[in-house]
Parts: C-alpha cells; sequence; structure tokens
C-alpha cells in the first residue's frame, strides 16, 4: 500500500474538504482558507456555509462529492451516529475517496469507532486519523487549540502544516487513542467547570467581589485555562457557547457509561466525572443543552435558590 506522503502539503497543490462547520468547524476552516488553501465544504444546512463561501470554500452538494475532489477530509460534527453516517453510507466520503486519501476526523466518538472506521479507510488503501481538538471556539478562532492526533505516524507528520495552522498537536499512537484522550480531557474541563462554578457561588454568598476573587485565585495552585476563558463570562452569567452543554454529557457519558464487551479491562470508576456528567444533564433537564458547557453555574444556581440568574 502506498503512502500519501513524501508529497508536501502546500496551499498550490494540496486540496481540503471539510464537513460541519458549527462554531468549532467553521473557525477552523476559516483559518485555513486564510492561509491560502482551497477548500471545499459540505453543510447539511448550505446557508450556513454563506461566510466560508464569501471567503472562497466550494460547497459540495454531498460527502462523497468532497472526498472525491480532495487530498485530506475533515469531519467535526455533532453527534457518533452523524459522524458515521457522513462516513459510511452510500454518498458518504468512503465511497468517494482517491488512493492514499486522507480523512481526519475531529469529532469526538467512542475509541473503538476510531479503530473500526481506520480499519475501513486502510482497506480501500487510504488513511485515517483522529485529531481531536480542546480550546473552544477562542482557540478555534485564534488557531490555539490543542490537538490530540492519533493513527499512522508518518500521515500525523504529513498532516503537520495543516495542524499548525489550528494549534499545537501531540501525537497519541494509534488509532483510538486521541479519542481516550480528548474524553479524558473532557472529564478534566468538566469536573473542574463544576468546581469553578462552586467557587464562585460560595465567593459571591461570602459576600467577595468576584473579579477580585478570580484575581486572587487564578494566580495560584487553583489557577486554570478554564478560569481564564470562562470565568468572567461565568460571574456575568454570559452562557453564549463556545461549546455545547449537551455535547459534554455525550462526552462524559463516554468516559462512565459504556462498556465495550472486548474492553471491560479499560473501565474505570470515575466518581468525579459522574457527578459532573449529573450536572450537565441537569442543564439539559432545565433546557439549557444549547448553552455554553461554562453555563453548567446556573445548575449550582438552582441549587442553591437562585433560580433567577
Amino acid at each position: 500500500m502506498g503512502t500519501p506522503y513524501p508529497n508536501p502539503i502546500t496551499p498550490a497543490q494540496t486540496q481540503i474538504g471539510w464537513i460541519g462547520i458549527g462554531l468549532m468547524g467553521a473557525a477552523m476552516a476559516s483559518r485555513l482558507l486564510s492561509a491560502g488553501y482551497f477548500l471545499t465544504i459540505y453543510a447539511r444546512t448550505p446557508s450556513k456555509a454563506l461566510s466560508l463561501q464569501s471567503q472562497g470554500a466550494h460547497l459540495a452538494e454531498s460527502p462523497i462529492e468532497v472526498a472525491k475532489s480532495c487530498d485530506v477530509v475533515f469531519t467535526i460534527v455533532g453527534h457518533p451516529p452523524d459522524f458515521r453516517q457522513v462516513i459510511l453510507e452510500t454518498n458518504g466520503v468512503l465511497s468517494g475517496l482517491n488512493p492514499n486519501g486522507v480523512t481526519v476526523d475531529m469529532t469526538t466518538n467512542l475509541p473503538s469507532m476510531a479503530r473500526e472506521i481506520s480499519a475501513a479507510v486502510r482497506a480501500r488503501d487510504c488513511w485515517a486519523v483522529d485529531a481531536l481538538v480542546s480550546g473552544a471556539d477562542v482557540g478555534a478562532r485564534e488557531g490555539k487549540l490543542g490537538i490530540f492526533a492519533s493513527g499512522d505516524a508518518g500521515v500525523v507528520k504529513w498532516l503537520t502544516p495543516l495542524f499548525d495552522i489550528m494549534g499545537n498537536v501531540t501525537y497519541m499512537r494509534e488509532a483510538g487513542c486521541g479519542q481516550s484522550c480528548k474524553i479524558g480531557n473532557n472529564i478534566v474541563g468538566g469536573v473542574g467547570l463544576v468546581g469553578l462554578s462552586e467557587g464562585l457561588v460560595f465567593a459571591e454568598r461570602a459576600g467577595l467581589d468576584l473579579k477580585q476573587f478570580l484575581e486572587a485565585v487564578k494566580g495560584g495552585a487553583a489557577g486554570s485555562t478554564l478560569m481564564e476563558l470562562f470565568g468572567e463570562k461565568m460571574i456575568k452569567r454570559d452562557m453564549r457557547p463556545g461549546g455545547f452543554a449537551e455535547y459534554l454529557v455525550k462526552d462524559l457519558g463516554m468516559g462512565v457509561d459504556v462498556v465495550e464487551e472486548e474492553e471491560d479491562g479499560r473501565v474505570v470508576v470515575l466518581p468525579g466525572a459522574s457527578l459532573s456528567k449529573q450536572m450537565y444533564s441537569a442543564m439539559m433537564a432545565n433546557g439549557d443543552g444549547k448553552l455554553g458547557i461554562h453555563g453548567v453555574i446556573s445548575v449550582i444556581d438552582r441549587l442553591n435558590g437562585n433560580i433567577s440568574k
């Protein structure tokens, strides 16, 4: 079987496909366009593509059309069933990939699905990389995402010029490891935001100035990127999404709920993640699943009688 390299990736000769233009996907695709790459994109709701089209992107009518015209196809869609459909359906990416084509999936998924897709893509003499991202919409716009990439090491290295436009990539070994890293990342993030929410609600009830509280705490051991990204928004109860709370319920569930028969030995007990998932599930029960992940403070507010916030 061949390899997609040594031909280097350059704007002049590398055709990029992009499927999934939500909060994160649109910002990353925009950065590639600004760097001079030509993108063919697919959107189930074509009107959402207008901004990228104004930057020069071509809108395709199906995932297979994207694959046929591109060397590398990125996918970042909402849920695992959406990803499976985009890749494996009759008019999906896999049906249209050219020899040595590369798929790069950024959809948070089960590691087992990443391995399944990798095997299916390799059977077509092509390559699959799962490259998950962290950093919310701000990181996507500014090119400061953390990227957890797994699959063939040579292919990941070959893709580095594209990853560098979006953020900093870390190679995580074989297919599925990028997904496992993202699930672990989201466990840290979900639990951390619940803790930040509780700290802010406690400080407010104690009569502290919340901006002063953040300034005091973020310089110590409790300081974090989460605090930098979301602290002031949480004080203002500005719940506009940089990533949807409903997706974090899904992601945390992959860590605490799913038991795959062939992987029983990998299951661990995660009480903090389980509690965090309950808090985010409460957001959904309150009708707040489309709010940002930092909106979990609304649940802590409600538990303390502050339901007007």
